[in-house]
């Protein structure tokens, strides 16, 4: 019986206004290379999978100065070569200048309040789990998260990231539930699905665009719409 449903933050409840994908062919637009901005949406999926394991293996905020430009010069050079773009050095810095200067505004998906309020109405405890080095309470106050939560957990207040089986064990025993107990949603298969499977969570993979290579095996949605049909399941006996 699923008591409680947890949650990534970023790219699962939280995306851009506008979309990356956007910014990354506005960009290329004014250095004189035209590319449409569908052509970044698998792009940026690689790219993520790459930084969110990199950090996993030691996190940024961890690194001197010059990892963390190695860091994101590779993540840039992934975007630019899966939109079918050659990555050459002097491009990638200066897209890089680019996005440094870029104000980002984070939003809510479309789908998360009223998935949210759905899963509520079901009496679910829900809660993020997040690798992240601050204090992510005023982003959920801001984007009317905060009602909804009952367990905010982040590597800052761990000491762990995902897919290190502290950061989801801490969640738990806030959430006082067995593993089992709880299903965990994310857009990272290394870094959310097998973390969470690891510690005996129904691990989902949120394959917004349907570009995740991961297994077939691997239970995913494509929008947070159908976690209501995946509790229901666990009702029924899901496996």
């Amino acid at each position: 019986m699923i008591k409680a449903v947890f949650f990534d933050l970023y790219q699962t409840l939280v995306g851009y206004t506008p979309p990356r994908e956007e910014w990354e062919s506005k960009m290329l637009d004014g250095l004189g290379i035209k590319v449409p901005p569908s052509a970044f949406a698998r792009a940026f999926t690689a790219a993520d999978e790459y930084f969110y394991t990199e950090n996993a293996k030691r996190p940024l905020s961890r690194r001197t100065k010059e990892e963390v430009t190695e860091v994101y010069f590779k993540h840039q050079s992934i975007v630019l070569r899966e939109g079918g773009i050659q990555p050459e050095p002097d491009l990638v810095r200066q897209m890089l200048l680019r996005w440094r200067d870029t104000k980002l505004k984070q939003t809510l998906f479309d789908d998360v309040i009223p998935a949210m309020t759905e899963l509520k109405r079901r009496e679910l405890k829900l809660g993020v789990i997040s690798n992240v080095d601050r204090d992510i309470k005023p982003l959920m106050d801001e984007l009317d998260l905060t009602p909804f939560l009952s367990i905010v957990v982040t590597s800052q207040e761990t000491g762990f990231t995902k897919p290190h089986p502290e950061i989801f064990l801490e969640a738990l025993r806030q959430a006082d539930l067995p593993a089992d107990e709880v299903i965990f949603i994310g857009d990272q298969y290394q870094i959310d699905v097998l973390g969470a499977s690891a510690v005996g969570m129904r691990a989902v993979l949120l394959d917004r665009g349907g570009f995740s290579e991961a297994p077939s095996e691997c239970v995913r949605v494509k929008n947070l719409y159908q976690l209501s049909a995946l509790v229901d399941q666990e009702t029924a006996g899901w496996k």
